[in-house]
């Protein structure tokens, strides 16, 4: 039998197929939770069509043009269970378990059964791992979108009084933080018109040469957009730090708490606080 024979085969026997390939895939365990039944029937009834109408045109390599419909099916498949929560495994599984209904199927025509056994086996394997890559790398888009994310949460600009801005940090600083961290206060310059921001590192745990490094950028970038930075929170601990690893703040303002450093802001503004009330 030859390969656009077995084509001819799974036409033929489409919703037989279908419907062992479901059982399969109830036995191996359904998220209903995650995707309706429906859903998971229709996508089987397209992918099984696809193989079909590859295996149609003569060729079992899935890196043919022939199998571009296919692959293009699977790796929609894979970006969407990624997203909705689906595990490895249980993707995978999705392609994995249609072996064997197509193995029964090639048995009951008793003639080359095993040579057709070992090329749908070949196949199938070839399809699920490439399946499996993809759903991989989408599920690393998908973690690297939600890092992105709380680093924007973690990293919030607050304005505290008319043209007075802080940045309260807590956790721990790298490039990517500190890129989020200087992109949101130019930002935020930029749209209040602020002279004056405060960057308090009360809650961040040590302060390495990269730290400082990193707000010193900070510092230059909101510089160049006309405000001025004040840098509080700086505890007895991190200053012996910067002092040892011989960093040099340059005409930095710092201050130990970020109350010492708002007032030392408003000072600058010339607001002068009477009974609670600016005047």
């Amino acid at each position: 039998m030859s390969v656009s024979q077995l084509a001819e085969l799974l036409k033929q026997n489409e919703e037989q197929l279908l419907d062992k390939w479901m059982a399969a895939q109830r036995a191996a365990g359904i998220r209903i939770d995650l995707i309706d039944e429906r859903a998971v029937q229709e996508s089987s009834r397209e992918l099984l069509k696809a193989v079909t109408i590859a295996l149609a045109q003569g060729s079992d390599d899935i890196e043919a043009p022939a199998w571009k419909p296919l692959i293009a099916q699977l790796e929609r498949l894979s970006v969407t269970q990624a997203r909705q929560g689906f595990s490895p495994s249980e993707t995978a599984t999705f392609v994995f378990s249609l072996k064997e209904p197509l193995f029964d199927l090639i048995q009951s025509q008793g003639n080359n059964a095993i040579e057709l056994v070992w090329l749908i086996n070949k196949l199938i394997d070839k399809l699920g791992l490439f399946s499996l890559e993809y759903y991989m790398a989408s599920r690393e888009t998908v973690i690297r979108e939600q890092q992105e994310s709380l680093l924007e949460l973690s990293t919030p600009v607050v304005q505290l009084w008319d043209g007075v801005l802080a940045v309260p940090l807590i956790g721990a600083l790298d490039s990517n933080r500190t890129q989020i961290v200087m992109e949101s206060l130019l930002q935020k310059i930029v749209e209040t018109e602020s002279d004056i921001a405060i960057i308090d590192i009360t809650g961040v745990p040590t302060v390495d040469t990269m730290v400082a490094q990193h707000l010193l950028k900070t510092i230059t970038a909101a510089k160049l957009m006309g405000a001025r930075c004040i840098i509080s929170g700086i505890r007895p601990q991190i200053a012996a730090t910067i002092v040892h690893l011989g960093v040099e703040l340059g005409d930095v303002v710092t201050k130990a708490s970020l109350s010492d450093a708002f007032k030392l802001a408003l000072k600058e503004l010339d607001v002068r606080l009477v009974s609670g009330k600016a005047r």
